[in-house]
């Protein structure tokens, strides 16, 4: 694939409502759109780091320096065969995943549309279409959890994340159960809020019968979750701490977590996000596919990682109207029916990009042509 010109769209939009976590309370993102030119074809990625380093490191203007530094300079040195050849001209750079990823994905997105296939095909996808959850962040009250709660069930989202933190966990799970039963899907994601000495409290969620306690423990931390794990009937995910196939490999092996939550942006793109899916399928670890409050684009991702075979369990790839008022792609992602989302069958991520909204929101435009860099 011989690269012509890359785009950055540097775009801030607001958010439907606030969302809040265990670090903080969002109201508005802003992240890149990348957009990689070869010939009559355009790929599309999108960056999903956060404004500040609070889910991780990255932020959206050290992917942007990344990008301008070094990874677009390293992908336009030489023409590629294969995205999977993009991670391999990675390597040398540590870490910075979520800009990795941000270049990848246009890339995988543009050799689908060269290959006149949609992307979930050129990804070994299954599936005609997706079960989706939904995430909730911390509510200022029980009450305002418990409507969200409820719109979110009528809307047939098959898997409820609710966010919590030290002071506010017990209390909200335990509503939500007295309020609409044991049978529906809920789990609870800490972001990395508790330590070991909340042992005792952790455990006291086992009764709530959750499908799952994401990321409890430290950012970083395999070694603690598996002490954790092994005292908890709840099966542990882990998120924040699984950035490659080997994470993924050492937390299976020390029993750290029973499930696992692969992010495009948080492993580094698409192809290190097949390996870890493939690794998981061999040890019958279920996996599901975690948000970044993502745009349209990187949404469109996630719905195409989505439908190989083990991911098994609800991602948190919601319709558009979850968090945006006006999406970046059109058509906007809707459910197709209660708590699904059927998967584009054109090429690439089998949407168009709404040139209205992203210049509405529009910040800045960079541009790198191939005999330039």
């Amino acid at each position: 694939m011989k690269i012509d010109k890359i785009e950055v769209q540097h775009v801030k939009m607001p958010l439907v409502s606030h969302f809040e976590t265990s670090f903080g309370k969002l109201l508005e993102k802003d992240f890149l759109i990348i957009k990689i030119f070869s010939g009559e074809h355009i790929g599309y990625g999108e960056s999903v780091a956060l404004p500040d380093p609070t889910y991780s490191e990255e932020t959206t203007g050290t992917v942007s320096y990344m990008l301008d530094a070094f990874l677009i300079p390293l992908l336009l040195k030489e023409e590629i065969n294969h995205p999977d050849d993009v991670t391999k001209r990675f390597a040398p750079i540590r870490r910075n995943n979520m800009a990795k990823a941000a270049l990848e994905g246009a890339v995988w997105d543009l050799y689908s549309k060269k290959k006149g296939i949609s992307l979930s095909k050129a990804l070994g996808g299954v599936s005609s279409s997706i079960a989706v959850g939904v995430s909730i962040g911390i509510e200022e009250t029980t009450d305002k959890l418990l409507s969200k709660v409820d719109r979110f069930l009528s809307e047939g989202y098959k898997k409820i994340k609710v966010k919590i933190k030290p002071g506010y966990d017990l209390e909200p799970l335990t509503k939500i159960r007295e309020t609409f039963g044991y049978d529906i899907p809920l789990m609870a994601d800490a972001n990395s809020a508790y330590t070991l000495a909340d042992i005792e409290r952790l455990k006291e969620m086992d009764p709530l019968k959750l499908m799952m306690i994401e990321q409890p423990l430290a950012y970083d931390d395999i070694i603690d979750h598996s002490i954790l794990q092994s005292e908890l009937a709840t099966p542990i995910c882990l998120d924040e701490s699984i950035h490659s196939v080997e994470d993924a490999r050492k937390a299976i092996e020390l029993g750290s977590c029973r499930i696992i939550n692969i992010k495009i942006g948080r492993v580094g793109g698409l192809t290190e996000a097949k390996k870890i899916h493939d690794l998981c399928e061999k040890h019958s670890i279920p996996v599901w596919c975690g948000g970044m409050l993502e745009g349209g684009i990187g949404r469109a991702h996630n719905i195409a990682i989505t439908t190989l075979p083990s991911f098994t369990i609800a991602g948190d790839t919601s319709a558009s109207n979850r968090y945006w008022k006006e999406d970046i792609i059109f058509p906007e992602v809707t459910l197709s029916r209660p708590g699904e989302i059927d998967v584009p069958t054109g090429d690439g991520i089998g949407f168009k990009l709404n040139k209205e909204v992203i210049n509405k929101y529009l910040l800045t435009t960079k541009v790198y042509e191939s005999k330039t860099v």
